[in-house]
């Protein structure tokens, strides 16, 4: 089981190595080679991530039972998701499903009405299931390369 709680600096690491993981091991079943590199490169550095994740937005990060990080995500006071990533280890297990909740459980406490963010082809399938909808593919390249994603978005209503 994991266990949920605000980002500390020095998780930065340890988020890094998540994000590339899920990048590099997950991603791969939606996206090719070149797509993979290019995505992987916009990875902020531990400094970097430490600075966004300190600028006011809410943090979450997922921990195993050795404490050890194994996801993350945030919601800027507007209702941006920047980061929602997983380990290889808990994804599909239902255990994403535990730091989303956090993270819209957070997002209703604070009033935020709407939450959106920029899914991958593997994100937006978990997104729907959150009851986000798709706004629109997002067709880009990135150095060049061609990628996608989808706008998705999802009103937020109290509840009762």
């Amino acid at each position: 089981m994991i266990t949920i709680r605000p980002f500390q600096d020095s998780d930065a690491p340890a988020l890094i190595a998540v994000f590339h993981r899920a990048v590099h091991e997950l991603a791969t079943r939606a996206y090719g080679p070149e797509q993979i590199a290019v995505w992987s490169e916009l990875c902020p550095t531990p400094e970097q991530l430490c600075e966004i994740m300190n600028d006011g937005r809410v943090t979450f990060v997922a921990t195993n039972e050795n404490d050890e990080p194994v996801g993350f995500t945030d919601v800027e006071a507007d209702g941006h998701i920047r980061f929602l990533y997983a380990s290889p280890d808990i994804a599909g297990t239902g255990q994403v499903q535990t730091l989303y909740d956090a993270l819209e459980a957070k997002a209703l406490e604070l009033g935020i009405g709407k939450l959106y963010c920029e899914a991958s082809e593997l994100a937006k399938s978990f997104m729907l299931k959150q009851g986000f909808s798709v706004v629109e593919r997002r067709d880009f390249e990135l150095r060049g390369v061609p990628i996608h994603n989808y706008a998705v978005e999802k009103r937020l209503r109290p509840r009762t």
